[in-house]
């Protein structure tokens, strides 16, 4: 079986890592080292990124 794409690039998840202060647990360990708390805080962060880029192209 094929592994599915992800929608994010990896620049934006290194971003997102590094907002929230994981990217070194990311750089050590890869993202399966990443507790599941963070990755839960990676995802709220990645719709919060993607709510306010649809704010920014409604108001284009």
């Amino acid at each position: 079986m094929s592994r599915r794409h992800g929608i994010m690039s990896d620049a934006l998840k290194y971003e997102l890592a590094k907002e929230l202060g994981v990217d070194d647990i990311v750089r050590r360990e890869g993202w399966g080292g990443v507790p599941s708390r963070e990755c839960g805080n990676l995802v709220a962060a990645a719709i919060r990124y993607a709510s306010r880029m649809a704010e920014e192209q409604n108001h284009r």
